[in-house]
Order: C-alpha cells, then sequence, then structure tokens
C-alpha cells in the first residue's frame, strides 16, 4: 500500500517537471483498499506536490453517500475535485487510475468546448473516434462528475469544458501517459486547425485503428 502512495507522489511531481499541469492544478488518484474498504488513495487539496509526503496522500472510501461533511478530518482535506474521481471509479470498473490536467494545450480546447475529431489516427487511442469534450459544470460539482461520464463512455479520456482533461488507465503509468497523449493530440490539433478545417478520418477507417491498437497494446 506505501508503494501506491509513493506512485501517487511520484507521478504528482510528475505533473510539473512535464508542465503537464502547473503548480497545484491537476490530481492524481489510484483505486485501492484500505482496512477492507474499497476506495482510492487521491492528492491532497493547497499542498506543492513537491512537498508531498506519503501521509499526504488521503484515502476515500468508494461511497456514493460521500460528501465533504462525512471526510474524516484526521487526515488532510482530499483535492476539491475527489468527486469526479470517485464517480469513475464506482461507474467504470476497468479504471484503476486516474489522471487529471490542466494542460495547456487540451485546456484551450476545452475552452471552445469542442470534441476532437478524428484528424489523426492516434484519436483512438482515448478509446473512440473522437475525443469527446464533457459540458461545463463547476468544479467539485455531481452535475460535473455527470458531465464526464457521458463523455467517457466507450473512452479512457476527455476533455472537460473550460477547465482541463483526465485521462484513465490500468496504472498511473498507463493514465499518465494518456494524459500526456491527449495533450499532444490537442497540440497537433490546434496547429491543424490553424490551416483550415483538416480532413477527418471515417467512421469505418477509425474502426480499423481502434482493433489495430487494441493488438499494439497486447505486444
Amino acid at each position: 500500500m506505501d508503494n501506491l502512495r509513493l506512485a501517487v507522489i511520484k507521478y504528482a511531481k510528475q505533473l510539473n517537471s512535464s508542465k503537464l499541469s502547473p503548480l497545484r492544478s491537476g490530481n492524481i488518484s489510484i483505486r485501492t483498499e484500505q482496512n477492507g474498504k474499497k476506495g482510492f488513495f487521491i492528492t491532497p487539496s493547497g499542498i506543492k506536490y513537491d512537498q508531498l509526503e506519503e501521509e499526504s496522500i488521503v484515502f476515500l472510501e468508494l461511497d456514493e453517500t460521500l460528501n465533504n461533511d462525512k471526510i474524516i478530518k484526521d487526515s488532510l482535506n482530499p483535492s476539491s475535485e475527489w468527486r469526479f474521481h470517485q464517480d469513475i471509479y464506482i461507474n467504470k470498473s476497468d479504471a484503476l487510475a486516474i489522471v487529471h490536467a490542466h494542460s495547456p494545450h487540451a485546456t484551450a480546447v476545452s475552452a471552445h468546448r469542442k470534441n476532437i475529431p478524428a484528424f489523426h489516427y492516434m484519436v483512438a487511442l482515448a478509446g473512440g473516434d473522437d475525443i469527446k469534450c464533457a459540458e461545463y459544470a463547476t468544479f467539485g460539482t455531481k452535475e460535473l462528475s455527470e458531465n464526464m461520464l457521458i463523455a467517457l463512455e466507450k473512452r479512457k479520456a476527455c476533455l472537460m469544458s473550460n477547465h482541463g482533461q483526465v485521462a484513465l488507465g490500468k496504472n498511473l503509468e498507463e493514465a499518465f501517459e494518456l494524459a500526456q497523449e491527449v495533450e499532444n493530440i490537442c497540440h497537433q490539433y490546434i496547429n491543424a486547425i490553424k490551416l483550415g478545417e483538416p480532413k477527418i478520418l471515417s467512421f469505418e477507417e477509425m474502426n480499423k485503428i481502434l482493433e489495430k491498437t487494441k493488438s499494439y497494446k497486447k505486444n
């Protein structure tokens, strides 16, 4: 379990060092169990990532009735975005780790509330023939969780309107790498639309790509 806390700290620090998410923005979590209770470790609120220690990482149960008043106060406060982490874990059993970032290019595209179409086949890495942008809602709200779950249907990543991006994985390495890929795709998309409307790959072609990416991940 200590290894999971250390993994959260490692990738939280990489949010800064990789410039994926500056300062205190973004958050990291990983699914786990503690004292027989299913839940997740998540980064705390208001602490610079380079100052994180093992005891800084907060455990929350997968309890749909959980609210800020019920969070145990003998630990640090969890990230203000803990709710959507919990709701993703409850609703998507294949999500074992989550990386949320205010990465520059993904955030820029999200400010226009645009889906990323299949202008490049690497869009398939997020699990579909486009990358959805969840409708806007105030951070930390149930409404935001609900909007994100719609955008994440059959997908492993999405943009969040006027906010940033989120990526899921079987572990933190996979989730973090996907977040980096999403940021790169958004950067490429911004460059592409500067030249006009890019040509979009067909639904049939993207289905071929999605099949190929399944076998690619197994190798």
